[in-house]
């Protein structure tokens, strides 16, 4: 009898990543962006306190674009989501996948001990967790 193989979301996230500060405007973000692939910008903790949020593309689209606002004029922490959902790296993807799902997400950022080491979502769960094993 063959043991099933656990793929974690170590092994499929993506580690590059926007790391932006919540004061800054979406203009400014967009034109700093390295990694807009992540589809996402992970908003800095202010303090050890703080927790992280996150700001989608979908969210600049509906909440800046669709509202015919100034992108020059709105900051980050305006339009994230805080807390953020996060998951752990060492996470089966089978759960990660029941979470999104539980929770009506896309992606969330990987944390290991309070810091952001990656993104993950359902096209690297897929493509990289299973498509990859199955070829």
């Amino acid at each position: 009898m063959s043991e099933k193989v656990i793929i974690r979301v170590k092994d499929v996230m993506t580690p590059d990543f926007d790391l932006v500060d919540g004061m800054d405007t979406v203009a400014d973000v967009l034109k700093k962006s390295i990694h807009p692939e992540s589809k996402c910008f992970i908003v800095d903790t202010r303090h050890e306190n703080d927790e992280y949020g996150i700001v989608l593309l979908s969210d600049i689209a509906k909440k800046v674009l669709a509202r015919d606002k100034s992108a020059e004029r709105v900051n980050i922490y305006e339009i994230m989501s805080k807390p953020v959902i996060s998951v752990d790296p060492e996470m089966d993807i089978r759960y990660c996948a029941r979470l999104f799902e539980n929770f009506g997400i896309g992606r969330a950022p990987v944390v290991d001990n309070r810091k952001v080491v990656g993104i993950v979502g359902y096209t690297d769960i897929v493509l990289h967790g299973i498509r990859d094993r199955l070829l």
